[in-house]
């Protein structure tokens, strides 16, 4: 692979960070919260805008306040904090104009505002009335799932405009076989079409791909191969088979569950401009129950630890999607960012400490318990607690994907 194509990392992570933050952003400012900045990865950091008093925009380098400082301290910025990451003081800003930064660490983005951790206003515990923490439990539900909610509407519009496009596919038909796979040991050759797979007739290469990998998200793990009744044209023949592929769950690398690559010409496939939307919003739910499915399997540890994929490894199969643009066109990575849009907005429901989710939950507790709410240090330590077993797991996985690296 040409290592430049790892570059398409870049703006596919900006704008799956862009569209979570965005909910986030305006959410907080219809239910009357003070951002107090909106920034693309996690501090310290390198550049910010913001509007003037006196109107036009001012540029704020690095760690500094700007020629009108907000009263609060930037040097205790942190990712470990705040519904994205980001803390902020009790101090009202003289000027409360939001920040737009581009910081440091290139993972991430945060949108802060004042009261995140139940923190007060002053002494007597009366809270700041454009802060998070002043506003109903309805209104920071809203504003904690916005960030979600955006990564699936994302991943709707990227789908539909997907399917919008011409797609470079190929028809049913099977390409090589590799010696003593599944494919093989049910007979399967070079040449072979695919008529039905599982009773459901198919037409394209993916659509048999699409219903083996529901198969097994079917089987929920419960055994090693999962068996797939296949209907197939032999080359040069004029009747067709019935034959049973036991695809495998955990494959070899390069080989897929069956052993099988496309064969055949390589064709362009577009849906109707009318349909694309429908095609997204079924794509998008259908993709969510197979995530829910896996993040299943993973908890009951039918998948491996080794087996998922963290940010050095997301990064490579994005050059990997991206290197395929100048042949088949946009549509696979435009499908690739949809999916890494819609495994973002399930993790981050997720409820676990520092996710949204997670922060969800804490607000349901307080409406349990009649609007009593956590100590905002307790709080505090609740989400760093959760932060640091996430980085912990993002270390363990991004270490297996180095090692992986060339696999």
């Amino acid at each position: 692979m040409n290592n430049w194509y790892l570059l398409a990392a870049i703006p596919v992570f900006g704008l799956l960070v862009l569209g979570h933050e965005f909910g986030h952003f305006i959410t907080a400012k219809w239910a009357g919260i003070r951002v107090e900045e909106f920034g693309l990865g996690f501090p310290p950091r390198l550049v910010g805008f913001r509007k003037r008093k006196r109107g036009g925009w001012e540029v704020i380098w690095f760690a500094g306040n700007g020629s009108e400082g907000e009263g609060y301290l930037d040097s205790k910025q942190t990712p470990f904090s705040g519904t994205s990451g980001g803390v902020s003081t009790f101090s009202t800003p003289a000027h409360a104009a939001t920040i737009y930064s581009l910081n440091l660490i290139p993972i991430g983005g945060f949108v802060r505002m004042p009261g995140e951790n139940g923190d007060v206003h002053d002494p007597d515990g009366n809270y700041d009335p454009q802060s998070f923490a002043a506003k109903s439990a309805g209104k920071r539900i809203i504003v904690l799932c916005a960030g979600v909610t955006m990564n699936v509407l994302l991943a709707i519009v990227l789908f539909t405009i997907a399917y919008s496009l011409p797609v470079s596919t190929s028809p049913a038909v099977v390409g090589q076989v590799v010696a003593n796979s599944p494919a093989a040991q049910a007979g399967l050759r070079p040449g072979d079409t695919f008529i039905r797979v599982n009773g459901h007739p198919v037409k394209l290469f993916t659509d048999v791909q699409a219903i083996v990998a529901q198969a097994i998200v079917d089987d929920k793990g419960q055994h090693a191969t999962v068996p797939v009744n296949m209907v197939i044209q032999h080359q040069g023949e004029s009747g067709t088979t019935s034959t049973t592929v036991n695809v495998r769950v955990h494959p070899p690398a390069g080989q897929g569950p069956m052993g099988i690559d496309a064969g055949g010409t390589v064709i362009l496939v577009s849906s109707p401009i009318w349909q694309a939307p429908l095609k997204g919003i079924t794509q998008t739910f259908q993709l969510m129950g197979e995530i829910i499915s896996s993040i299943g399997l993973l908890i009951v540890g039918a998948i491996n630890l080794h087996m998922l994929t963290g940010p050095v490894g997301i990064v490579k199969l994005t050059g990997q999607v991206a290197q395929t643009v100048p042949t088949v066109g946009l549509s696979p990575l435009l499908i690739f960012t949809a999916f890494l849009s819609l495994n973002l907005a399930i993790i981050n429901i997720l409820p676990f400490p520092a996710l949204d989710g997670g922060r969800v939950l804490l607000v349901l507790i307080e409406v349990l318990r009649g609007g009593k709410r956590l100590k905002p240090e307790r709080e505090g330590v609740i989400n760093l607690i959760g932060m640091a077993i996430l980085l912990t797991l993002v270390v363990i996985v991004t270490i297996n994907d180095v090692f992986h690296w060339g696999s």
